[in-house]
């Protein structure tokens, strides 16, 4: 027996489907980059926490509270450089003779101050992201909404002529 019957038409997908998959995909990006920014925060955090460093006591914001964000991280900075250019009468590491004794003593204070400012750089980095993330999971909420919209207004069996 032979089949008569013609042979079936493939409907195409309404857009609002497109738009739907490309929501839940923009929405799955937003909360990854959430949370890839959440974990290098706290494990930035983690491990300044782990230093035990405590901001000095001649610090002029944050004096005495232990460093573990970017604010008590960037407070200790500012106060080695003070202690630095003090300790060398106001002239950096480069401005030193080679053979000054105080130049260990400042390009370690030079050392320890960039350690400082790229954890600070590394929460501004995690806080960006975090940011980014909620903006991002945010736009694709909003393109879901649409492909309801664009549901509710296209049929998914009609055809176009």
């Amino acid at each position: 027996m032979t089949d008569t019957s013609a042979p079936a038409v493939a409907t195409p997908k309404p857009v609002g489907a497109t738009v739907r998959l490309l929501s839940i995909l923009v929405i799955i990006a937003g909360l990854i980059m959430l949370a890839a920014g959440a974990t290098t925060w706290f494990v930035v955090q983690s491990q300044l926490a782990d230093e035990r460093i405590t901001v000095s006591d001649d610090a002029d914001r944050f004096a005495g509270k232990p460093i573990k964000g970017p604010f008590t991280a960037y407070a200790e900075a500012e106060v080695i450089e003070k202690h630095s250019l003090e300790a060398s009468g106001g002239k950096t590491y480069a401005e030193l003779d080679r053979e000054d004794p105080t130049r260990q003593v400042v390009m370690t204070g030079s050392f320890l101050r960039s350690s400082l400012f790229t954890s600070v750089v590394s929460f501004g980095v995690a806080a960006l992201a975090m940011g980014l993330g909620v903006v991002v999971a945010l736009v694709g909420y909003a393109l879901l909404t649409v492909s309801r919209q664009l549901n509710a207004i296209t049929p998914a069996n009609s055809s176009t002529s």
